[in-house]
Protein backbone atom coordinates (compact mmCIF):
# COMPACT_ATOMS: atom_id res chain seq x y z
CA UNK A 1 0.00 0.00 0.00
CA UNK A 2 1.24 3.74 -0.89
CA UNK A 3 0.23 6.10 1.23
CA UNK A 4 0.97 10.11 1.34
CA UNK A 5 1.62 11.87 4.94
CA UNK A 6 0.45 15.57 4.75
CA UNK A 7 3.69 16.70 6.58
CA UNK A 8 3.94 20.84 5.19
CA UNK A 9 2.04 22.60 7.27
CA UNK A 10 3.14 25.70 9.39
CA UNK A 11 1.50 24.67 12.48
CA UNK A 12 0.65 27.82 13.65
CA UNK A 13 -1.32 26.77 16.57
CA UNK A 14 1.18 24.66 18.39
CA UNK A 15 3.34 28.12 18.75
CA UNK A 16 5.82 28.02 20.53
CA UNK A 17 6.61 24.77 19.88
CA UNK A 18 7.14 25.23 15.90
CA UNK A 19 9.03 28.43 15.85
CA UNK A 20 11.71 26.13 15.70
CA UNK A 21 10.85 22.77 14.21
CA UNK A 22 7.88 21.30 12.06
CA UNK A 23 4.97 20.33 13.05
CA UNK A 24 5.86 16.60 12.05
CA UNK A 25 8.93 16.46 14.52
CA UNK A 26 6.87 17.94 17.66
CA UNK A 27 7.26 15.23 20.38
CA UNK A 28 4.63 13.10 21.65
CA UNK A 29 6.03 11.22 24.86
CA UNK A 30 8.95 11.66 23.51
CA UNK A 31 8.57 10.34 20.28
CA UNK A 32 7.94 12.70 17.07
CA UNK A 33 4.39 12.59 15.49
CA UNK A 34 5.84 11.73 11.90
CA UNK A 35 7.68 8.59 13.57
CA UNK A 36 4.54 7.61 15.14
CA UNK A 37 2.77 7.77 11.88
CA UNK A 38 5.33 6.37 10.18
CA UNK A 39 5.58 2.94 12.73
CA UNK A 40 1.44 3.05 11.95
CA UNK A 41 1.94 2.86 8.05
CA UNK A 42 4.72 0.33 8.72
CA UNK A 43 2.68 -1.59 10.61
CA UNK A 44 -0.47 -1.93 8.53
CA UNK A 45 2.16 -3.04 5.85
CA UNK A 46 2.74 0.52 3.67
CA UNK A 47 6.42 0.13 2.27
CA UNK A 48 6.31 3.30 -0.22
CA UNK A 49 5.59 6.90 1.60
CA UNK A 50 5.63 10.24 0.18
CA UNK A 51 6.11 13.20 2.56
CA UNK A 52 5.34 17.00 1.23
CA UNK A 53 7.71 19.09 3.46
CA UNK A 54 7.49 23.11 3.85
CA UNK A 55 7.79 24.70 7.14
CA UNK A 56 11.82 23.63 8.02
CA UNK A 57 11.30 20.98 5.62
CA UNK A 58 15.00 20.57 6.14
CA UNK A 59 14.90 19.42 9.44
CA UNK A 60 11.94 16.64 8.48
CA UNK A 61 14.33 15.47 5.24
CA UNK A 62 17.84 15.16 7.76
CA UNK A 63 15.63 13.26 10.56
CA UNK A 64 14.51 10.90 8.21
CA UNK A 65 18.27 10.42 7.05
CA UNK A 66 19.52 9.97 10.45
CA UNK A 67 16.62 7.25 10.55
CA UNK A 68 17.49 5.36 7.62
CA UNK A 69 13.95 6.45 6.73
CA UNK A 70 13.26 3.79 9.27
CA UNK A 71 13.78 0.91 6.42
CA UNK A 72 11.32 1.83 3.87
CA UNK A 73 10.78 3.79 0.60
CA UNK A 74 10.15 7.38 1.47
CA UNK A 75 10.56 10.10 -1.04
CA UNK A 76 10.22 13.29 -0.34
CA UNK A 77 7.85 15.86 -2.16
CA UNK A 78 9.72 19.56 -1.47
CA UNK A 79 6.72 22.18 -1.40
CA UNK A 80 9.91 24.67 0.35
CA UNK A 81 9.17 27.29 -2.41
CA UNK A 82 5.41 27.39 -2.32
CA UNK A 83 2.92 25.32 0.09
CA UNK A 84 0.16 23.83 -2.22
CA UNK A 85 -2.42 22.90 -0.14
CA UNK A 86 -3.99 19.35 0.38
CA UNK A 87 -4.97 19.40 -3.33
CA UNK A 88 -2.04 20.63 -4.74
CA UNK A 89 -0.02 18.35 -2.78
CA UNK A 90 -1.79 15.24 -3.55
CA UNK A 91 -1.59 16.37 -7.69
CA UNK A 92 2.09 17.23 -6.87
CA UNK A 93 2.65 13.69 -5.99
CA UNK A 94 0.86 12.17 -8.77
CA UNK A 95 3.50 10.71 -10.50
CA UNK A 96 4.83 8.53 -7.17
CA UNK A 97 1.16 7.73 -6.08
CA UNK A 98 0.14 6.74 -9.79
CA UNK A 99 -3.10 5.69 -10.75
CA UNK A 100 -3.67 2.23 -10.77
CA UNK A 101 -3.85 1.32 -7.51
CA UNK A 102 -5.39 2.76 -4.16
CA UNK A 103 -3.53 4.48 -1.71
CA UNK A 104 -3.87 6.20 1.67
CA UNK A 105 -3.51 9.97 2.53
CA UNK A 106 -2.86 10.84 6.26
CA UNK A 107 -1.93 14.46 8.14
CA UNK A 108 0.86 13.66 10.21
CA UNK A 109 -1.19 15.59 12.78
CA UNK A 110 -4.21 12.87 13.51
CA UNK A 111 -3.17 10.82 15.75
CA UNK A 112 -5.76 7.69 16.15
CA UNK A 113 -6.69 3.98 16.90
CA UNK A 114 -8.50 4.14 13.93
CA UNK A 115 -7.91 0.81 11.95
CA UNK A 116 -6.39 1.80 8.76
CA UNK A 117 -6.23 -2.11 7.19
CA UNK A 118 -10.24 -2.06 8.23
CA UNK A 119 -10.23 1.02 5.82
CA UNK A 120 -8.53 0.25 3.21
CA UNK A 121 -10.14 -3.00 2.79
CA UNK A 122 -13.73 -1.08 3.07
CA UNK A 123 -12.78 1.31 0.28
CA UNK A 124 -11.50 -0.98 -1.98
CA UNK A 125 -14.39 -3.54 -1.78
CA UNK A 126 -16.86 -0.63 -2.07
CA UNK A 127 -15.26 1.11 -5.99
CA UNK A 128 -15.06 4.49 -4.55
CA UNK A 129 -13.20 6.75 -6.11
CA UNK A 130 -12.11 8.16 -2.41
CA UNK A 131 -13.37 6.85 0.95
CA UNK A 132 -12.95 9.94 3.48
CA UNK A 133 -12.71 9.02 7.31
CA UNK A 134 -15.74 11.04 9.32
CA UNK A 135 -16.66 11.15 12.85
CA UNK A 136 -19.88 12.39 14.24
CA UNK A 137 -18.65 15.27 16.57
CA UNK A 138 -18.59 19.17 17.12
CA UNK A 139 -17.08 21.05 14.17
CA UNK A 140 -16.86 24.29 12.42
CA UNK A 141 -17.17 22.65 8.83
CA UNK A 142 -19.12 19.72 7.53
CA UNK A 143 -19.77 16.86 4.95
CA UNK A 144 -22.83 16.28 4.02
CA UNK A 145 -23.57 12.26 3.32
CA UNK A 146 -26.83 10.87 1.87
CA UNK A 147 -28.22 7.45 3.86
CA UNK A 148 -25.92 5.19 1.57
CA UNK A 149 -22.52 7.36 2.69
CA UNK A 150 -22.45 9.26 -0.83
CA UNK A 151 -20.53 12.77 -0.38
CA UNK A 152 -23.24 15.60 -1.52
CA UNK A 153 -22.53 18.60 -0.15
CA UNK A 154 -19.86 20.56 2.25
CA UNK A 155 -20.99 23.69 4.77
CA UNK A 156 -18.91 26.10 6.82
CA UNK A 157 -21.30 26.58 9.90
CA UNK A 158 -19.60 29.58 11.18
CA UNK A 159 -19.99 31.84 7.36
CA UNK A 160 -22.56 29.72 6.00
CA UNK A 161 -20.67 29.13 2.98
CA UNK A 162 -22.11 26.21 1.22
CA UNK A 163 -20.23 23.82 -1.14
CA UNK A 164 -20.96 21.05 -3.92
CA UNK A 165 -24.41 20.35 -2.99
CA UNK A 166 -25.66 17.74 -5.35
CA UNK A 167 -29.52 18.34 -6.34
CA UNK A 168 -31.68 15.60 -6.11
CA UNK A 169 -29.53 13.91 -3.83
CA UNK A 170 -30.90 14.04 0.35
CA UNK A 171 -28.22 15.20 2.48
CA UNK A 172 -29.68 13.04 6.01
CA UNK A 173 -26.38 12.90 7.62
CA UNK A 174 -23.88 15.72 8.36
CA UNK A 175 -19.79 14.33 9.80
CA UNK A 176 -16.89 15.95 10.64
CA UNK A 177 -13.51 14.91 8.17
CA UNK A 178 -10.92 13.28 10.10
CA UNK A 179 -7.82 14.13 8.43
CA UNK A 180 -7.55 10.45 6.60
CA UNK A 181 -8.45 9.45 3.16
CA UNK A 182 -8.54 6.50 0.87
CA UNK A 183 -7.65 7.29 -2.51
CA UNK A 184 -9.05 4.94 -5.68
CA UNK A 185 -7.59 4.09 -9.07
CA UNK A 186 -8.47 6.57 -11.58
CA UNK A 187 -8.91 8.70 -9.41
CA UNK A 188 -6.22 11.63 -10.83
CA UNK A 189 -7.59 10.50 -14.17
CA UNK A 190 -11.36 11.37 -13.57
CA UNK A 191 -10.45 14.11 -11.50
CA UNK A 192 -8.84 15.19 -14.87
CA UNK A 193 -11.83 14.39 -17.45
CA UNK A 194 -13.98 16.35 -15.18
CA UNK A 195 -12.67 19.02 -14.81
CA UNK A 196 -12.03 18.80 -11.08
CA UNK A 197 -7.61 20.11 -10.83
CA UNK A 198 -8.67 23.86 -11.08
CA UNK A 199 -7.22 24.91 -14.33
CA UNK A 200 -3.83 26.69 -14.15
CA UNK A 201 -3.97 26.61 -10.00
CA UNK A 202 -1.40 24.94 -8.26
CA UNK A 203 -2.61 25.44 -4.52
CA UNK A 204 -6.14 24.30 -3.92
CA UNK A 205 -7.83 21.74 -1.53
CA UNK A 206 -8.89 18.12 -2.14
CA UNK A 207 -11.74 18.83 -0.34
CA UNK A 208 -13.06 20.70 -3.39
CA UNK A 209 -11.69 18.32 -5.72
CA UNK A 210 -14.08 15.42 -3.62
CA UNK A 211 -16.89 17.59 -4.04
CA UNK A 212 -16.90 18.21 -7.91
CA UNK A 213 -16.47 14.27 -7.79
CA UNK A 214 -19.10 13.62 -5.73
CA UNK A 215 -21.49 14.70 -8.79
CA UNK A 216 -20.43 12.12 -11.55
CA UNK A 217 -18.15 9.63 -9.17
CA UNK A 218 -18.77 7.41 -6.22
CA UNK A 219 -17.09 9.26 -3.15
CA UNK A 220 -17.67 7.79 0.47
CA UNK A 221 -17.68 8.63 4.03
CA UNK A 222 -16.51 5.48 6.26
CA UNK A 223 -17.69 6.86 10.21
CA UNK A 224 -15.59 6.01 12.63
CA UNK A 225 -17.13 7.56 15.35
CA UNK A 226 -16.32 6.03 18.50
CA UNK A 227 -12.49 5.71 18.22
CA UNK A 228 -10.19 7.80 19.42
CA UNK A 229 -8.78 10.24 17.18
CA UNK A 230 -6.90 13.24 18.34
CA UNK A 231 -5.86 16.66 16.22
CA UNK A 232 -2.72 17.97 17.29
CA UNK A 233 -3.73 21.22 16.26
CA UNK A 234 -3.28 22.48 19.83
CA UNK A 235 -1.22 22.19 22.73
CA UNK A 236 -4.16 21.11 24.93
CA UNK A 237 -4.65 18.22 22.35
CA UNK A 238 -1.10 17.59 22.51
CA UNK A 239 -1.23 17.21 26.09
CA UNK A 240 -4.59 14.39 25.69
CA UNK A 241 -2.69 12.82 23.15
CA UNK A 242 -0.14 12.08 25.37
CA UNK A 243 -2.16 11.55 28.66
CA UNK A 244 -4.18 8.76 26.02
CA UNK A 245 -1.01 7.38 24.97
CA UNK A 246 0.68 6.42 28.27
CA UNK A 247 -2.18 4.03 28.57
CA UNK A 248 -1.29 1.99 25.28
CA UNK A 249 1.48 0.93 23.30
CA UNK A 250 2.71 2.80 20.03
CA UNK A 251 2.04 -0.54 18.03
CA UNK A 252 -1.50 -0.52 19.81
CA UNK A 253 -2.22 2.67 18.16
Amino acid sequence: MKAMILAAGLGTRLDPLTRNMPKALVPLNGTPLLEILLARLKQYGSQEIIINVHHFGQQIIDFLKSRNDFGIKISISDERNRLLDTGGAVKKAMAFLGDSESFLVHNVDVVTSLDLRALMTHHMHSGAIATLCVQERSSSRYFFFTEDDRLCGWKNENSGEEKGMISGFNPLKQRAFSGIHAIGPRFFEKASLHGCFPPGQDVFSIIDVYLCLAASEKVLGWDHSGTTWFDIGKYQQLKAAEAWMNMESLTDL
